[in-house]
């Protein structure tokens, strides 16, 4: 799979365009074409559907209790030093000297060269006795892996033209952060002989200001995640709503990071979009409903349409956990640009620490009340209200059993992440009839457009029945007309844009009101009546479980 000619094809066809275009982009930012936000819109409805509307029955059996909200993009700052987002939200940033580009300091990876026959004292000598190494060149990359491998494609072209000696070996490959002082930081931009700075801490926030002054009283942040602002509503949705304890609060929103080098296409933009859920849930409990939520998040991608193989759960080591984990389990897929799978969605258990937080910084109960448990309990206590019990000064362990903190498990995923891992996993080339083609392979649900309406050619009443049926479908769903070019490239500019079904209208129509249906992947074709059209597209279309 060719990484550039999906960028090609997501420009020609309008799914993704790089913003500003017309004034030399803006690194980070994107534009999401006629197709692009059909399929984002289609991504989004999906999730809703299957998490918020329609959530799959608990680890018991049992129903699911779910809300939305739609909170502000700027909140109260006081929110993000509660978070934790002002004071360690970082990155650690380095820059070159000469061309002043700047990157992560984890992502920039130095390959240090000693000749072979000095590589034993070298390794044996102490960290901070360690010579200087003959060379050291830089790569960005992701991993040490895929540092080695640009090094390897980039070994025999320097020593060809000697801008390398031969009998130097790799003594080590450590990021810019990991390298000992003494040694030399070459910038990592081909062509550059910059040297890097030493590495810095970044905070990736966007600052800005709420009202007329630009001082400290009105700094403000566009919002690094949408999860802090359901945490603050917890008690507004406990008041307003009948929810219980186990239920979630779900939220898809803008956020924004000021990355400090975005790259891989839309993989690391500067504004994106998530769609999270925060479930709260009893701390005894917590553990099941981390399972639960892991496995259903997994089970939602397979069932739209990303392979397994291409798809994998992995759970975080120790050294990987945000502070407020206990644990996280990253799920990823293994993406065209990258030799190991990418990050597409973190379920993360995060325990009470932000209702915790919360508390805390702003002074207000954001406990829980479990009114259950207290009515099943409280003749046996020997007091009909809560509150007179706890007069008695009751253990704060008996208390908990009625008044806590719930713990919370967040399924947070990306849908710029999901729409680009499922173009990529529907993009295909293959041949039809002898010619080539490319093609889209959507699930049909996330499909720009669910079906294109042809007349085999425009006469005899042909043009005027397929208008009819166009006109009829798209009441309900996202449909295309077309009567250009012959039906061959009809059909290919829709396999193109991953349209699912294509239907023709002809002759036979006229005579007994049966269409054509061709499907896109296997490119088989069935006639069915014209009246049944709309009800076979519904069945098709129609979510699985």
């Amino acid at each position: 799979m060719d990484m550039e000619k999906i960028v090609a094809l997501c420009k020609r066809r309008g799914f993704i365009y790089p913003s500003s275009e017309i004034y030399g982009g803006l690194n980070g930012f994107w534009d999401y074409g006629p197709l692009g936000v059909e399929l984002k819109r289609n991504i989004k409805e999906a999730w809703w559907r299957d998490m918020v509307l329609d959530p799959p029955p608990g680890p018991d059996g049992e129903e699911l209790q779910m809300v939305g909200l739609d909170c502000a993009i700027i909140m109260n700052p006081k929110v993000w030093e509660a978070s934790g987002h002002v004071a360690g939200f970082v990155d650690w940033m380095t820059e070159c000297h000469t061309c002043k580009r700047r990157y992560r300091a984890d992502k920039v990876y130095l390959v240090a060269l000693v000749p072979e026959r000095e590589a034993a004292s070298y390794q044996s000598a102490p960290p901070g006795a360690m010579p200087k190494p003959t060379v050291v060149l830089a790569y960005q990359s992701d991993d040490p892996q895929e540092a080695r491998k640009l090094f390897d494609e980039e070994y025999a072209r320097l020593v060809k033209k000697q801008k390398l000696s031969r009998g130097l070996t790799v003594l080590t490959i450590v990021t810019v952060q990991q390298a000992p002082p003494h040694w030399s930081r070459p910038c990592p931009e081909p062509g550059c002989t910059g040297e890097l700075t030493e590495p810095r801490k970044f905070n990736l926030m966007f600052r800005t200001f709420v009202g007329a002054a630009e001082d400290d009283s009105a700094v403000a942040y566009l919002r690094p995640e949408t999860a802090q602002g359901i945490f603050v509503n917890f008690v507004n949705v406990l008041g307003t709503t009948r929810v219980k304890l186990p239920f979630g609060i779900a939220q898809i929103g803008k956020a924004f990071r000021n990355e400090i080098n975005p790259r891989h296409f839309t993989f690391r933009s500067r504004e994106f979009e998530q769609m999270e859920i925060e479930f709260f849930c009893h701390p005894h409990e917590s553990a099941k409903w981390y399972r639960y939520w892991r496995d259903v998040r997994i089970r939602w991608y397979m069932q739209l349409g990303i392979r397994s193989e291409r798809l994998r759960p992995r759970e975080q080591g120790p050294e990987e956990l945000a502070h407020y984990s206990c644990g996280t389990t990253d799920i990823e897929y293994l993406f065209p640009f990258a030799d190991e799978p990418q990050e597409l969605e973190g379920v993360a258990h995060r325990g009470d620490y932000d209702l915790r937080q919360h508390q805390l910084y702003s002074g207000k109960d954001l406990t829980y009340f479990d009114e259950d448990a207290w009515e099943r309990d409280k003749h046996q206590l020997g007091f009909t209200s809560f509150r007179d019990w706890l007069k008695t000064n009751p253990p704060p362990e008996q208390v908990a059993q009625y008044q806590f903190l719930p713990h919370v498990i967040e399924p947070s995923a990306g849908v710029d992440r999901f729409a680009l891992a499922a173009i990529c996993e529907a993009y295909a080339e293959d041949t039809v009839s002898g010619e080539p083609r490319t093609v889209l392979r959507f699930h049909p649900r996330l499909a720009p457009i669910k079906a294109a309406v042809f007349p085999l050619v425009n006469r005899d009443g042909m043009p005027e029945k397929a208008y009819a049926l166009y006109r009829e479908l798209k009441r309900e769903f996202v449909v295309f007309y077309d009567d250009k070019g012959a039906i061959g490239r009809r059909y290919r500019r829709q396999d193109e844009a991953g349209t699912p079904f294509c239907i023709t209208i002809d002759s036979q129509t006229m005579q007994d009101d049966t269409v054509t249906l061709r499907t896109r992947d296997d490119c088989q074709q069935i006639r069915l009546p014209i009246r049944a059209v709309a009800d076979e597209l519904r069945r098709r279309l129609t979510p699985e479980r």
